[in-house]
């Protein structure tokens, strides 16, 4: 027993070495040689909000320094969150970050792909950095590491919560259980768009979770006011209601609805009429496959086609919001015992390798391409994230008695799914 547990150890080893190996470019690109100006610019916002908690200064009025001028957009308990960060110098706190969203990959690929790492036995430990290794090339996780965000954080926290609520995973030797959509809620109080979940919630007609979820985001807002009301304060009536802090909504990385609406530079009037029609639209077909997911059992299909919904009805989507696309890999992809489900799962992993909204703007840019064309290609990660729908709904069937089928489902609470640990 012994031995064999040395040995999953050591496979466990080598697959975070192939997973730093493959990671080690990205890293250098954008924490060696990116320029200082554009260095974890988005971090960078995250440790001056809790800089500004820390000295005083107006939260949602402060803006980082030249060239980028941003403010902070995100609710004030993400402020108070960030306050480690503004404890230590900002190059440190970018290395610790970036770790930290490594960590959160190999997290989140062990808990979403666990159907297809146990296949491997002793080896699964190595099968997860394979998986994550070809993972950390996509687009949308290469945009995390280079701005520094915190998407990894919010994918983390709502997948597990989805596939482990209720169970809940070991730690250090202890089990941690915890009432299952509450860390939904956590989500929806560091950043509203997890929001997508409380309302699937609803359509499934899962209202313990919907109740841990609001009670739990509440229970952190109102706490979060105790310890900076000035800043909740300014966040809920006045930050919140501003788009234009977000930045240039019009621009390539907005993958959205909306920002490829604008992108059509239509009259405002009747962009925002269309908007509103195909984010409803969009909307009632989106949560019509997470429902569909449900009751397939998938909760991997499920957490995935939320993040979906987010993505499209959301006003502005950036290019690095797409890292919900990895449960979508994952929820394909399932055990990988069905060849047409992994070739698909291949085919939309090589779609996200592209920086498509990045190609995209450079056609725009030539003279010899057709404007029509390049607007395509620099719209590729709503194209994708449609895609993503229609597999979703139309491959993904468990298969009976896997770790993703429909006995490992929520529609059967009865049900005891096998223990997972941190490590996994």
């Amino acid at each position: 027993m012994q031995t064999e547990r040395s040995g999953r150890v050591g496979w466990r080893v080598l697959g975070v070495l192939l997973l730093l190996l493959a990671a080690a470019p990205i890293v250098h690109r954008y924490l060696v040689a990116y320029p200082d100006d554009q260095w974890q610019v988005d971090l960078e916002v995250y440790r001056e909000a809790g800089r500004s908690l820390l000295i005083g200064r107006p939260v949602y009025l402060f803006e980082t320094e030249v060239p980028q001028l941003l403010p902070f957009t995100y609710p004030t308990f993400s402020a108070v969150l960030a306050i480690p960060l503004a404890l230590v110098p900002f190059g440190v706190a970018g290395w610790l970050w970036t770790a930290f969203q490594l960590a959160l990959l190999w997290f989140t690929v062990g808990l979403a792909f666990r159907p297809l790492l146990e296949r491997a036995g002793a080896r699964a430990g190595l099968a997860q950095g394979a998986v994550a290794a070809a993972c950390v090339w996509i687009s949308p996780i290469g945009e995390g590491i280079r701005f520094g965000q915190v998407n990894a954080v919010l994918v983390a926290l709502c997948l597990l919560d989805v596939v482990r609520g209720r169970d809940g995973i070991t730690i250090a030797g202890r089990h941690v259980r915890w009432p299952r959509g509450a860390l939904i809620g956590v989500a929806v109080a560091i950043k509203l768009t997890p929001g997508v979940f409380l309302v699937h919630f609803a359509v499934t007609r899962q209202w313990r979770e919907l109740r841990n979820a609001v009670a739990a985001a509440v229970a952190v807002t109102l706490g979060t006011f105790l310890v900076a009301p000035e800043a909740s304060a300014e966040y809920w009536t006045s930050a919140l209601l501003s788009s234009d802090r977000l930045g240039p909504n019009a621009g390539s990385s907005n993958q959205s609805l909306r920002g490829a609406l604008l992108r059509l530079y239509l009259p405002d009037g009747l962009t925002q009429a269309l908007w509103v029609v195909l984010a409803l639209t969009a909307g009632v077909l989106a949560y019509g496959v997470a429902r569909s997911m449900h009751r397939r059992g998938s909760l991997v299909g499920e957490a995935a086609a939320c993040g979906m919904v987010a993505i499209l009805v959301s006003p502005v989507s950036w290019l690095h919001h797409v890292h919900w696309g990895l449960l979508v890999l994952a929820a394909v992809v399932g055990d990988g015992r069905v060849r047409r489900r992994v070739v698909i799962a291949a085919v939309q992993l090589a779609a996200l390798w592209v920086a498509w909204p990045w190609v995209g703007a450079g056609l725009l840019a030539s003279a010899t391409v057709p404007t029509v064309l390049a607007r395509i290609v620099q719209n590729g990660d709503l194209w994708w994230t449609i895609a993503a729908l229609v597999v979703l709904h139309r491959v993904v069937t468990p298969r009976p008695g896997s770790p993703e089928g429909p006995s490992a489902g929520v529609d059967n609470p009865g049900t005891r799914r096998a223990p997972i640990t941190a490590r996994d």
